[in-house]
């Protein structure tokens, strides 16, 4: 893990949207839809993109391969990087258990997903994080493929790029722009140190008024 992930994967998102509201960067946040499996799972990193399109018709029957395209998606995912995918559907589970498990192997952080995911039981057992819209045993095969990877993709009104930042928790998912990760970071930090002397004052007996007059933070 990098240094830049590790001190990532110890903040929480309404922090760092704080931080970037006051930057200027409010528009930071995917949509709320977007959530984990359960409210332990969260996953921080540098982003890897993946964007897919849906067939409107199924082609299970045509002679072309169409998983081959995903396991190649497989095997190009890079280790500490958390995937970002656009799918362009509403209707399919973009991913399931021999994936996540064929991903932690590789040493790809997490997963977040603008579609659905399926196999969840036990994407959770083997603790791999992953965040998407809805849950759905409906899957790819002869319906999707993957059209882009590392590209630029846009979730929401958030354009996406490989080598951003993602922090996802229980409250959402923020992403951070590359060029930003470092001053963010530092100022998120500090921002974790005030709440940590706010709430040590509050439960010392401190006044709240008090308390907010003396740290500008609450």
């Amino acid at each position: 893990m990098t240094n830049l992930t590790e001190r990532l994967s110890k903040c929480y998102s309404g922090a760092v949207y704080d931080v970037m509201r006051a930057m200027g960067r409010a528009d930071c946040v995917l949509p709320p839809n977007i959530t984990g499996l359960d409210a332990e799972t969260r996953v921080a990193g540098p982003i890897y993109t993946l964007r897919g399109v849906a067939f409107d018709a199924d082609r299970e029957d045509e002679n072309t391969d169409h998983l081959l395209p995903w396991v190649k998606f497989l095997a190009a995912a890079p280790s500490g990087h958390v995937v970002i995918c656009q799918p362009n559907s509403d209707r399919l589970a973009l991913m399931g258990e021999l994936s996540a498990e064929t991903l932690k192997h590789r040493g790809v952080l997490g997963y977040i997903v603008d579609g659905g995911s399926r196999d969840n039981a036990f994407i959770r057992k083997i603790g791999f994080p992953v965040f998407c819209k809805f849950r759905t045993p409906r899957d790819i095969v002869g319906k999707w493929i993957p059209d882009a990877m590392g590209e630029p993709i846009t979730i929401g009104d958030i354009l996406i790029r490989s080598g951003d930042y993602v922090l996802a928790d229980f409250d959402g998912v923020v992403v951070i722009p590359e060029e930003l990760i470092e001053t963010v970071l530092a100022k998120v930090e500090q921002v974790v140190q005030d709440e940590d002397k706010v709430r040590a004052t509050i439960l010392a007996g401190v006044d709240p008024v008090e308390a907010y007059l003396k740290y500008g933070k609450f």
